[in-house]
């Protein structure tokens, strides 16, 4: 089972009482986005105007998103996730659209504009 950490352990079978085995797992850490700690880095001055786990949240969202998306690729909680992505859409910095179950939220050419101007 891939998890985002850097490490990994083993766990192994136990029987209980009765006899029965129980298996555990193999926990590893995982490869390719999710090992990326914090995904895209905000730049410096966007981080200092609206905080660096919102601002990274914004820089993120280049592409469309579900909030599990972000929380795996940012290691935010779902709350703080929430949070961020409350505040932005309020800013009008982001907006949302449903695709099937999932709510998506992407930038918006305000939240475009604000991210390019930190790049020159």
């Amino acid at each position: 089972m891939p998890v985002t950490p850097r490490k990994g352990w083993i766990s192994t079978d136990r029987p209980d009482s009765h006899g029965t085995v129980h298996r555990n797992a193999v926990v590893y850490p995982c490869s390719g986005t999710l090992a990326k700690p914090g995904g895209a880095v905000a730049p410096e001055g966007l981080a200092r105007l609206i905080g660096s786990g919102r601002a990274g949240v914004l820089v993120l969202l280049d592409s469309p998103m579900s909030t599990t998306h972000l929380v795996a690729i940012t290691g935010q909680g779902l709350g703080s996730v929430g949070r961020h992505l409350r505040v932005l859409l309020d800013a009008g910095l982001v907006g949302r659209r449903r695709a099937g179950r999932s709510v998506l939220y992407y930038r918006t050419a305000a939240g475009d504009m604000l991210v390019r101007a930190q790049n020159p």
